[in-house]
């Protein structure tokens, strides 16, 4: 393969997701036949905004795309989620991950390296597929690997996808769902109130939103959340 500056930039761990149209072709030209075919998957436990372990996965293809996914983790779970693998015991208060790292590079890994990662449908069929973990009542969950370890490759197979494209993520997630409509920026929703576990309360309700679904824009829209935050602020206190 030739050494150009384009080439080995796509072996940084810093390389974007996503990747200029030149070095994409690039990368192609390389590797016509391979470019997007999984070559490494590496999972490790990492710290999410609160302070609470969480799974990541790193994803090299053959082609040197290199993307990295960190699984989200909801304060608050219904009985019917997907199991999120923890390991119990006094590390980090019973919240450590390390069993579900461990399967995403024991496991997972050697299922997934190898195929391809345009193909996210077939990926997480394989993945679901392989885990045999039910519930009580034999309804399949995700408890033997863990929806962290799943979801993670997942993730990370999806911005590898993308990536391979030379397309955005959300463009990305079009193509697989067939949505060839035309994107418009979404209305944003204002968390105001926090009730649940998340708050340490008596509101019964998670959250409460303000959704300017009336603005004429995106603008308008933020404007109008966040006026009527500061003014729900000044009403509470009174």
């Amino acid at each position: 393969a030739r050494d150009t500056p384009a080439l080995r930039r796509r072996s940084s761990p810093r390389f974007a997701a996503m990747v200029s149209p030149s070095v994409l072709e690039l990368i192609k030209s390389e590797y016509p036949n391979s470019y997007s075919i999984v070559k490494k998957i590496k999972g490790r436990e990492v710290l999410d905004s609160r302070g609470n372990p969480t799974v990541e996965v790193e994803l090299v293809t053959e082609g040197g795309i290199h993307v990295f996914a960190i699984v989200p983790s909801g304060a608050s779970t219904g009985i019917h989620e997907a199991c999120e693998l923890r390991d119990d015991g006094p590390r980090y208060c019973g919240k450590g991950c390390l069993t579900a790292v461990k399967h995403v590079n024991e496991e997972l890994r050697f299922a997934i390296e190898g195929m391809c990662c345009m193909d996210q449908k077939a990926i997480d069929e394989k993945m679901c597929a392989l885990d045999k973990g039910t519930t009580d009542l034999g309804y399949r969950n995700k408890s033997e690997f863990g929806a962290n370890a799943i979801l993670g490759i997942s993730i990370a197979v999806a911005k590898a996808g993308a990536a391979c494209k030379g397309v955005a993520l959300y463009q990305h997630f079009a193509d697989l769902a067939g949505n060839p409509g035309v994107f418009v920026m979404p209305v944003p929703c204002f968390n105001v109130v926090n009730g649940g576990s998340h708050a340490g309360n008596k509101l019964a309700f998670q959250e409460y939103f303000i959704i300017p679904v009336g603005a004429s824009s995106f603008k308008e829209a933020m404007q109008i959340g966040c006026e009527c935050y500061h003014k729900l602020k000044g009403i509470i206190k009174k």
